[in-house]
């Protein structure tokens, strides 16, 4: 049995529906879960044989959750800069297309341990590029991901609909609609661990319109609720995409989805930026959700999605980082801030608050991964905790609103990391991994992708 008592806090934002903030707050965790939230401290029998987190100075909030992820981009950042998204996928392709398995392992674990150091918990990855000789390359991330700690919702994706079908990629890095839909199915089998508390599901996700054939959306969908898994796809990103769409199928984005079947609770869709009120109100009633994918869809000048009008339709929404070769970072509390600017921009002063800024990123990625045991610090759900420092340079002045300086005040490292109790960040120091070795794997295989050697090309 493990207990650890984090206590005397500046705040802990419980993040549950009534939003209640507990200033001088503490929590026990036992056994991974959360046992105890409170004021002050709890009773001593309970914390008997507890080891003891100071809390002081720290504001404690839910560990974030991250919905949207291709983890094996973190090697090809700083590319394609003047692309949108067509000419971006266009120029990377090729380059992705190279994809092995020392790749996916340093690109996985690096991208993880930089979103741990953000105060992320749970992340998903959306894997869609799978060579024929790259070997089994989902396993590579779940080891990978493992060894870092974080709790990992991977997402077999697919590509079947080639540039000589009328799809985008190059006919080299899709696969046979049959032979996604076997490795799919083996997949889960193996891997998918749907128990409360799970450290790792499985999710089914055709990657999009213009890369999955008609054929392969439906099956995938058709798989899914057979095995019990979550759906997962990118939709109406650009205003080429719903081009496309139109002239392929005669309809847009999100009409098309719901031909398909691919709409429903157990769906969460990216990116979702170009939507009419007719749209937001369909995806409202099929009870799908949102991963919500900023900085991307500002550095690729793809436009900012509705989420004002998503949430009061009542949709749930989560934030994603997206690939890091299209944000180019992954930092999750960076997420969190980019949503609060960009709904304001879009929206006015009041289009959203910090607090909403901060659900997005705690319950509303839960409920886009269909986890209601993660996302908010109550007693019987897990023990994901990040702490931030609010005692910083970077903090001062914040006095007013320590929880609303996390946010506003930002960048900072979290101070410390929880994931199912155990410490995968502590005192702003990776604790599962050597992160300098970690950069330099990462920087040694990203010379190698760019077909530089050691020194210089």
């Amino acid at each position: 049995m493990s207990k650890l008592l984090i206590s005397g806090c500046e705040s802990v934002v419980t993040m549950d529906d009534a939003g209640t903030e507990l200033p001088g707050g503490s929590i026990l965790l036992e056994d991974g879960e959360i046992r105890w939230v409170g004021a002050g401290l709890p009773p001593a029998e309970a914390t008997a044989g507890a080891e003891t987190l100071d809390g002081r100075g720290c504001v404690a909030i839910p560990g974030l959750v991250n919905t949207h992820h291709h983890l094996y981009q973190t090697l090809t950042r700083a590319r394609a800069q003047q692309h949108g998204l067509f000419g971006w996928l266009t120029e990377l392709y090729p380059i992705w297309a190279g994809v092995d398995a020392e790749w996916v392992r340093v690109g996985v674990a690096a991208g993880l341990a930089e979103l741990a150091l953000s105060g992320c918990s749970t992340s998903t990855d959306h894997h869609y590029v799978f060579p024929a000789a790259a070997g089994d390359l989902l396993e590579t991330e779940i080891e990978a991901a493992a060894a870092v700690g974080l709790r990992f919702h991977p997402c077999r994706g697919s590509m079947d609909l080639g540039a000589s079908q009328g799809g985008l990629p190059p006919d080299v890095v899709v696969e046979e609609t049959d032979a996604v839909l076997d490795a799919t199915e083996r997949a889960i089998g193996r891997w998918h661990d749907p128990s409360p508390g799970s450290m790792l599901r499985i999710a089914i996700a055709p990657c999009s319109p213009f890369s999955a054939s008609e054929r392969l959306m439906q099956e995938s969908v058709q798989l899914a609720r057979r095995l019990g898994t979550r759906l997962h796809t990118h939709i109406a990103e650009t205003a080429d995409e719903e081009a496309f769409c139109r002239e392929r199928f005669g309809c847009g984005p999100i009409e098309l989805l719901d031909r398909l079947g691919f709409l429903g609770a157990d769906v969460w869709l990216a990116h979702a930026v170009h939507l009419s009120t007719e749209e937001i109100a369909k995806v409202a009633a099929s009870g799908s959700a949102i991963a919500h994918c900023p900085t991307s869809n500002l550095r690729l000048g793809s436009g900012v999605a509705p989420v004002r009008e998503l949430l009061d339709a009542g949709v749930p929404v989560g934030l994603g980082v997206d690939g890091s070769a299209s944000n180019d970072s992954g930092n999750l509390l960076g997420e969190v801030r980019q949503a609060l600017l960009v709904a304001r921009g879009r929206g006015g002063a009041g289009a959203m608050s910090v607090r909403e800024a901060l659900r997005l990123g705690t319950r509303g990625g839960a409920a886009c991964l269909g986890r209601d045991d993660l996302g908010s610090l109550e007693p019987g759900k897990r023990g994901d905790v990040a702490l931030f420092d609010v005692g910083g340079l970077s903090s001062a002045g914040a006095e007013a609103d320590p929880v609303a300086g996390v946010v506003l005040a930002w960048p900072q490292r979290v101070r410390h990391l929880l994931v199912e109790g155990r410490f995968v960040v502590r005192d702003g120091v990776l604790v599962t991994a050597d992160e300098e070795a970690l950069a330099a794997d990462a920087h040694r295989v990203a010379r190698r992708i760019d077909g530089r050697r050691e020194g210089g090309r």
